[in-house]
């Protein structure tokens, strides 16, 4: 891609536009060109792919950033993408960023992340994407750590690029930045989430329920994404939209003239 003239970089996030995340993804992609943010007005995280189809979408013009054009939306991630795409670029950007997610994003939760289905999201419109998240849950997390690799891994990203049908899951160990020792580009990790249920009565004796749980990794492979975070790096994965099992296709292609 020139850098001699300015990208175009779409900007959003499923913590909601105030988030301290894209504040500080904003400044982080400041200098590599001009930013169009549009995020959720609330909190959207576990949305996954959702789009909104029964109630309008509202965007509302937001003041936030000084020297970036920012809308808060009343959809979901991906309706974010889609509206900054159409109706407000009129145009594909060069480049998606989603996050930084407060929590990380690695193996299944992929799946459940408003924040990667953002960037899946930008793969799916032919638009290299990255979701960014640090695994830190706290609204106050700090970001320095996100920002030097989130800076790192977009300069190499201008220099060489990459098939814009895939997207890169990026997700940032809760460590000191002289502590986290590089990156690693990995597979994502075979895990997920034992639930439980803690169910509960309120003051009209009605039943509710807290989704909770434990996260149960089952992967002991030493090139996955919770492998690389455990030991203290970054952990990239290329993410991909088609979910075809494609090495258990030619088995079940056999079936044909059996059934």
């Amino acid at each position: 891609m020139n850098l001699g003239s300015r990208p175009q970089i779409l900007i959003t996030n499923d913590d909601g536009i105030h988030a301290s995340g894209i504040k500080a993804l904003i400044e982080a992609a400041k200098p590599f060109g001009d930013l169009l943010v549009v995020a959720p007005d609330k909190p959207q995280s576990g949305m996954g792919h959702a789009i909104t189809i029964h109630d309008p979408i509202r965007l509302s013009k937001d003041n936030s950033y000084s020297g970036v054009e920012a809308y808060a939306c009343s959809g979901t991630p991906v309706d974010c993408i889609k509206l900054g795409i159409y109706e407000l670029l009129g145009r594909k950007p060069d480049l998606i960023l989603s996050g930084f997610n407060h929590g990380e994003n690695s193996s299944t939760n992929v799946l459940y992340s408003g924040t990667m289905s953002a960037a899946v999201e930008g793969a799916m419109e032919g638009v290299p994407s990255f979701g960014f998240s640090l695994a830190d849950y706290a609204p106050d997390a700090n970001f320095t750590a996100a920002q030097h690799y989130a800076q790192k891994l977009l300069t190499h990203f201008f220099i060489k690029g990459f098939e814009s049908s895939i997207c890169l899951n990026v997700n940032i160990p809760k460590l000191p930045l002289e502590q986290i020792k590089g990156i690693r580009f990995c597979k994502q990790a075979h895990a997920y989430w034992a639930d439980r249920f803690d169910k509960r009565q309120d003051q009209f004796g009605r039943t509710y329920y807290w989704l909770t749980g434990e996260f149960a990794d089952l992967d002991q492979r030493p090139d996955t994404d919770l492998h690389a975070l455990k030991e203290g790096f970054v952990s990239v994965v290329p993410t991909h939209f088609d979910l075809t099992a494609h090495g258990h296709l030619p088995y079940f292609k056999s079936w044909e003239n059996e059934i």
